[in-house]
């Protein structure tokens, strides 16, 4: 019998490659759950149950997770698994994988504080085994209920676990931020001292999206002249997949980049499938306004944090230079441009 393989690292890279797909929330949740259930045994106690048929009685374990067990443990690679890998993504353009290959690191993802689905060290053990320098930590702030939002409290917890972290931590580098909310009248749903002692700021509007163009140009262009903000984040706020579509918001483009170059704030390329935000004609609008960017998946799970390709297909195809995309350059740098 060959040597045994880790089958939590099996199932958890299975878990990443169906997220990665965008497979189905319920699928990835069983393969995940087992790999938590099943982490805190030791290797005997796992092979004997495993040899006892009883993986199954371990809650969070079913029969199609159990049998990617056994298969681990024999030393062969689980059958599921084997599927997944032997399925890659398709290649890329080489303009495009030139400019994946100078992104160094992420500056919008979630986890489990907010709206997410995985805690902070495996959305950071995720990053770093993508090759990333840094990812930026940016879960929504109070007012998004919905997303179960960081109250200045938490957000402050959140920060001190962020600290602990980076001190286990050689060659990669875990940022701070928010994804805050721009209010209706155009302020930040956030104390603005404690924004300003974050590594990043990414500014978005989540609610009332249908307001009238005007308003909401208003309400952005407030928000953009905040100097505490450094990304606008999904600009139209659209969805263009699945049972949430919605239309783009209206507001007036030419004002709204022409603030973002005179401020300093990256619009964000949104690498989310549903999102893709902003459609191409803004991406070109914003570049032609002088605009930076930065290419940012969004990622809500371990497994979203390898579709920043989607931003980066885009990105190329209106000819955003990389040199104009800030998570090309280093964490020392993205922090020291603040203020």
């Amino acid at each position: 019998m060959s040597e045994p393989r880790d089958p939590v690292a099996d199932l958890r890279r299975i878990a990443f490659l169906l997220e990665r797909a965008r497979e189905s929330t319920y699928r990835v949740r069983a393969f995940r759950g087992a790999a938590n259930a099943l982490e805190g045994l030791d290797r005997d106690e796992l092979i004997r149950a495993a040899l006892a048929g009883e993986l199954v009685r371990i809650k969070g374990v079913g029969e199609v997770t159990a049998k990617c067990v056994v298969e681990s443990l024999t030393g062969a690679v689980p059958a599921y698994l084997k599927r997944l890998e032997d399925t890659p993504p398709e290649p890329l353009d080489p303009p495009v994988q030139q400019l994946l290959g100078a992104l160094r690191g992420d500056c919008h993802s979630h986890t489990d504080a907010s709206d997410g689905g995985s805690p902070l060290r495996e959305m950071v053990d995720t990053a770093r085994a993508l090759g990333h320098e840094y990812l930026v930590i940016t879960d929504h702030s109070p007012r998004l209920t919905v997303a179960n939002g960081l109250s200045a409290q938490r957000l402050r917890a959140q920060l001190e676990q962020i600290a602990g972290l980076n001190s286990e931590l050689a060659g990669f580098r875990v940022l701070t931020g928010i994804e805050v909310d721009i209010n209706e009248d155009g302020t930040l749903d956030q104390d603005p001292g404690l924004l300003a002692e974050l590594d990043v700021v990414v500014a978005s509007v989540h609610s009332k999206l249908r307001m009238a163009a005007p308003e909401m140009t208003r309400r952005m262009l407030r928000a953009i002249d905040n100097p505490l903000v450094d990304v606008l984040g999904h600009c139209t706020g659209r969805m263009v997949t699945g049972n949430r579509k919605r239309p783009e918001s209206q507001f007036d483009a030419a004002q709204v980049f022409a603030a973002c170059a005179a401020n300093g704030v990256a619009v964000e390329i949104n690498s989310r499938p549903e999102r893709l935000d902003p459609p191409k004609r803004l991406l070109s609008q914003a570049l032609d306004a002088g605009c930076e960017f930065t290419i940012d998946t969004d990622a809500h799970a371990p497994g979203q944090l390898d579709w920043l390709r989607n931003g980066a297909e885009r990105a190329a195809a209106c000819g955003v230079p990389a040199e104009r995309i800030r998570n090309t350059w280093s964490a020392e740098r993205l922090v020291g441009a603040r203020g």
